[in-house]
């Protein structure tokens, strides 16, 4: 009898030759590269065959997309904490009408939406689907089951951390409850302590309002001790609670409605504190309604090469309390590129705040300067001034054009070169004259600034290191010539 080989068989044994001298097999000395370029065929062959199934599986979709297919129940597994009358709720508006001829177009459409509500909800690590015969007794010939399988996120999620951003430090805690009644509720709670907010807690209660889950409803309660000795011989204590309405994305715009009640207080006043910070020192109230509009389609928030930004809030106060006011804001922003590996950034703000009973009080008042609003000078320094307190101003505004590339040689880096030119000014607003007189001076006295430096984005802020000097400033303004450092999440 034959005695039987591999090589009689067709076989071969492991790390034998197995191409032709165009495939670049390596030396059969090197076993290391041996394996290595076997593996990489095997890879290839592996993602031929799935590329290939992936095309067959399409073109049976698309022969079969006018297939007769009604949905006759839809369920969802995995989801042992989630309402099933909230599940519906997403669910059954997105469904074809039973009335209709549907086909499989028409059920796989359903499927993607239902699917991608799901995932929006933010209950659910994964959601996959899949179609089945319809269970029922009483279906027709082509009904067909959806099913999706899911799991859940973990319910109780508590986070320690440190953070950096808008020229401060802090460290905090959170702890976040989800899913809390089964309606993709969320109970958060958070404190920290830092360098100029020296202790904050916040805690809120979000829930979706709508079955799209575009509109949502917030609850808050906060608190915080903010240290303003940097600028002002004080320190300010906020306790407040808010209700608030959210609807939109930010990709297609944002609105935001929302109700406020805060009791401030100024106090710890340094010893030389100016008589101005002595006059503003104690309790006031506030009770405001708020509209804010945002949309972002940035295609990085922290150091954009493309894409627009803009951030509109007005604010009303005096419905109870001692602050009584009008106070509009706006933020905007456009990022382009203009050569490989370089793009240019237009920013400009603006503020105005018009009281409605007497003076406007102190913390309600806007505050301009450092490197993360008018770069080259120091933070919360420009405008109204007594002594050496800032006292902010009822108007402003600021521009800045930025340049940014990347380092020689170096473009995968996430740090960058900028060159930079900002302007701006903060004032007070003179009712003894016409409103568009006080924006007319204020337009033509700015103060300007240029200069170079470093940007590196370390999400999530944005850390700057600059060389800067201003060109012209007021006479009450702060200047910082030479080197300054930003840390903060907006930049001018």
């Amino acid at each position: 009898m034959e005695e039987t080989t591999p090589e009689s068989t067709g076989l071969r044994p492991p790390l034998q030759r197995s191409a032709s001298p165009r495939d670049f097999e390596p030396d059969e000395r090197d076993i290391d590269k041996i394996r290595k370029w076997q593996q990489e065929r095997i890879e290839k062959r592996l993602r031929g065959e799935y590329q290939s199934a992936v095309l067959h599986l399409s073109q049976v979709i698309n022969d079969n997309l006018a297939t007769p297919a009604q949905i006759s129940s839809v369920r969802v597994e995995g989801a042992p904490h989630t309402r099933r009358s909230f599940l519906r709720s997403l669910i059954d508006p997105l469904l074809p009408p039973p009335s209709a001829q549907n086909d499989l177009q028409s059920t796989l459409h359903a499927a993607r939406s239902i699917g991608d509500v799901l995932q929006r909800a933010d209950i659910f690590h994964t959601v996959d689907v899949r179609l089945e015969r319809a269970a029922s007794p009483r279906a027709g010939t082509h009904d067909v089951d959806l099913v999706f399988t899911t799991k859940e996120k973990g319910r109780l999620f508590v986070k320690s951390s440190t953070e950096v951003g808008n020229n401060e430090g802090s460290a905090s805690i959170v702890a976040r409850l989800r899913n809390v009644f089964g309606g993709a509720e969320t109970f958060e709670a958070n404190l920290s302590l830092g360098t100029t907010t020296k202790k904050a807690f916040d805690a809120s209660f979000t829930a979706p309002l709508t079955s799209s889950l575009n509109t949502y409803g917030e609850l808050h309660l906060f608190g915080l001790e903010r240290d303003h000795s940097s600028f002002a011989s004080c320190s300010e204590g906020v306790r407040g609670a808010k209700a608030l309405v959210r609807s939109g994305r930010l990709s297609s715009g944002m609105h935001e409605l929302a109700y406020e009640a805060v009791l401030r207080h100024i106090g710890n006043l340094k010893p030389d504190a100016s008589l101005s910070i002595r006059e503003a020192a104690g309790q006031s109230v506030k009770s405001s309604f708020s509209h804010l509009y945002t949309l972002d389609s940035r295609n990085d928030r922290l150091m954009p090469t493309e894409g627009v930004y803009l951030k509109a809030a007005h604010e009303i106060a005096g419905l109870g309390g001692e602050a009584a006011f009008l106070k509009s804001e706006t933020h905007g922003q456009v990022s382009r590129p203009i050569f490989p590996g370089v793009s240019v950034s237009l920013a400009a703000r603006s503020g105005l705040l018009w009281g409605l009973r007497g003076p406007t009080l102190f913390p309600d008042r806007f505050q301009l300067g450092g490197p993360a609003s008018v770069r080259s000078f120091r933070p919360n320094a420009m405008g109204p001034r007594d002594g050496s307190d800032s006292l902010g101003g009822e108007m402003y505004w600021s521009a800045g054009l930025s340049v940014i590339t990347h380092i020689p040689q170096k473009p995968q880096w996430p740090v960058k070169t900028h060159a930079w030119v900002n302007a701006g000014r903060l004032d007070d607003i003179d009712k003894s004259r016409s409103l568009g007189d006080n924006v007319r001076a204020a337009l033509m006295q700015p103060s300007v600034s240029v200069g170079v430096g470093l940007v590196y984005n370390f999400d999530p802020a944005r850390i700057e290191l600059n060389f800067g000097l201003p060109l012209v400033a007021s006479r009450s303004d702060g200047t910082r010539r030479g080197l300054q450092v930003g840390l903060g999440l907006e930049f001018l």
